[in-house]
């Protein structure tokens, strides 16, 4: 059996099992070489038509690992018409995200970006910008997937009541459907975005959501820029009807320089970033190598995406 792997990842690949054909790829010509005639490749980050010309050139292929987890830059249908089974990185970076939104819930609640811009001027101010706190506010997590319980549970620590938003109602109360979460709205301090990149996601937090939302209160994307509705987050912030934002994303990527996302003082941008962790490769090749080892076996793979779904 071939199979077509990155070489970013290949210290981390030494478990590989023996007996393999392996072609290695350190770019996209050299990806689409390897990936001619394997049977398994660990697809790295390409554009949409990079990937449908990887996948088109390659006839033999029976699965696709990919370690991002977002899959709207990925050609589900061409996957299901060639029969090609893929897998993500789901959960991956979980945690790195979850402490991502911790920390800008503390510099949001503590206002850390001025006390930063005062130690850049060397600027002894007076009293604290922020007198906020964590302990005793609600946070809502829309997508109560791998990203939104991490945060959770990190969140608990830290005294925040969170509820979640699952595709499908809970028995745990503080678990609620699709449906029910807009009129709770006014209740939260805290909206984390976390929902899954998929098209019917787009805008689902637009000006009638914002305006729901309970004075001073933040709202966290770290999923995709186009899920909130920008020029209505831009309305909001600048009228002063939420607290403010922290965008690990935004629409488009990068942020342009003239956008006036940059110098509003309640905003907090990083540069889809959240996720970013020395053990990042580390841990993509443990999931690959568990589950090579699965499929030499024949048996059900982890993180098998749902093409209809899109996740």
């Amino acid at each position: 059996m071939k199979l077509a792997l990155p070489t970013a990842v290949r210290d981390h690949l030494r478990g590989l099992p023996p007996g393999h054909e392996v072609a290695w790829y350190g770019d996209y010509e050299e990806c689409r070489a390897a990936a001619a005639g394997a049977e398994v490749l660990w697809l790295d980050f390409f554009r949409r038509p990079q990937i449908e010309a990887v996948i088109r050139g390659a006839g033999g292929l029976r699965w696709v690992f990919t370690r991002g987890a977002g899959m709207d830059s990925q050609p589900l249908e061409l996957y299901g018409e060639r029969g090609v089974v893929l897998t993500n990185g789901s959960g991956l970076v979980a945690g790195p995200i979850a402490e991502s939104l911790v920390l800008a819930m503390l510099a949001a609640a503590k206002r850390f970006p001025e006390l930063v811009r005062a130690q850049d001027r060397a600027d002894w101010l007076r009293r604290p910008p922020g007198l906020g706190e964590l302990q005793d506010t609600r946070a809502l997590v829309l997508g109560y997937g791998e990203i939104g319980r991490a945060v959770a549970s990190r969140l608990a620590g830290f005294g925040v009541g969170v509820v979640g938003v699952r595709r499908r109602r809970s028995e745990d109360p503080a678990v609620i459907g699709p449906d029910e979460w807009r009129p709770r709205l006014p209740e939260f301090d805290w909206v984390i975005v976390t929902v899954a990149s998929v098209t019917a996601n787009r805008h689902l937090v637009g000006a009638p959501e914002l305006a729901a939302m309970k004075a001073g209160a933040w709202i966290l994307n770290v999923t995709r820029g186009w899920i909130v509705d920008q020029a209505a987050l831009l309305d909001a912030l600048r009228a002063g009807r939420i607290g403010g934002a922290y965008l690990d994303v935004t629409d488009p990527e990068p942020l342009p320089a003239d956008s006036e996302l940059w110098r509003l003082p309640n905003v907090i941008v990083t540069p889809h970033s959240s996720w970013a962790s020395a053990r990042f490769g580390e841990r993509s090749a443990e999931l690959f190598l568990d589950n090579l080892a699965r499929y030499l076996a024949g048996s059900p793979l982890r993180n098998v995406v749902d093409l209809q779904a899109g996740y």
